[in-house]
């Protein structure tokens, strides 16, 4: 269970929300559980988690408008989802699976079930946890906001974003064009991009928002083998210098 650290929990039930706490604790798992589905909603906006467990009936929003809000937007927008039901509707199960849900959980709840489920979701949680691993990375980056143009350079980046230092910052929330560099001799990438945070005076955390499948492609292909020579090197990542 070492590949699944933070789960979270959304069952407006308290004993069974409580019991597969308690399961998935008792594997290892950094299971965070709560009852109010509105609190989750909040909590999945500011943190990233492994996977999450949603009920589907709730008081809203229930596990399908969760489902849906996670994939719209954020951090959690790739996490895999697992939907916690005691029904077998199949209207019900297509619509889950239409607003982006991987799984399913059906109730009565039993240990041994629940965890081949984790099991099962092992192979999506490392694929999304490959596109959020930072690698300290520096190249050259151009950005474009309306009128505004900003230079700077690429502190680190992921399959998901990058931190860029510019010459001045935008505010949070902005729609921006990136313009990257990734290899000398080679055009630049055109991906679009949203302000999540600032760093300073100088700093903006990016997020990307569904880059065209040819510049993803050329981002993989420039990301991944640093992701594992940095994995197999030291848990600590190294700087890629401007070629």
């Amino acid at each position: 269970m070492k590949a699944l650290t933070k789960v979270l929990i959304v069952e407006d039930d308290p004993a069974l929300c409580e019991l597969i706490q308690e399961v998935l604790s008792a594997a290892d798992v950094e299971a965070h559980a709560t009852t109010d589905s509105a609190l989750a909603a909040a909590r999945l906006m500011k943190e990233k988690f492994d996977a999450v467990f949603l009920d589907v009936r709730m008081p809203p929003p229930d596990g399908i408008e969760l489902t849906r809000q996670m994939r719209g937007a954020g951090l959690n927008r790739g996490t895999p989802i697992v939907i916690i039901t005691g029904e077998k509707d199949p209207g019900l199960m297509a619509r889950a699976f239409q607003a982006g849900a991987n799984l399913f959980l059906f109730k009565p709840i039993e240990r041994t079930k629940l965890l081949r489920l984790i099991n099962i979701v092992q192979g999506p949680i490392e694929h999304e946890r490959r596109r959020f691993r930072r690698v300290k990375v520096s190249r050259k980056v151009s950005i474009e906001s309306g009128q505004d143009r900003l230079v700077g350079k690429t502190l680190d980046m992921s399959l998901d974003g990058m931190l860029v230092q510019t010459t001045g910052v935008l505010p949070i929330g902005s729609l921006i064009q990136v313009s990257l560099e990734l290899l000398p001799a080679t055009p630049p990438i055109r991906v679009a991009a949203r302000v999540m945070r600032l760093v300073g005076r100088d700093c903006l955390g990016l997020q990307l928002e569904s880059p065209a499948i040819a510049e993803s492609e050329k981002l993989q292909n420039f990301l991944l083998p640093l992701v594992s020579a940095t994995d197999k090197d030291s848990p600590t990542s190294k700087t890629v210098p401007d070629k």
